[in-house]
């Protein structure tokens, strides 16, 4: 993996913490909290992979 990598992941992970910050309260977000909690320890294991998944999933639950 590569430091821009690494910092595309970081800049992500923030932008959806926005827009779950946004969210209003209710299962869709209680749902995106676990897939982005998900992504923030792939993040810390340096799975990219595993952060693009997570990142999606809380998209997806947030839609």
């Amino acid at each position: 993996m590569t430091a821009n990598t690494t910092s595309n992941s970081a800049d992500r992970i923030k932008t959806v913490k926005a827009a779950w910050d946004k969210a209003p309260d209710g299962p869709k977000k209680e749902a995106a909290l676990k897939h982005y909690q998900a992504a923030e320890k792939a993040h810390t294991a340096k799975d990219d992979a595993g952060v693009t998944k997570s990142l999606d999933a809380a998209v997806a639950a947030l839609a």
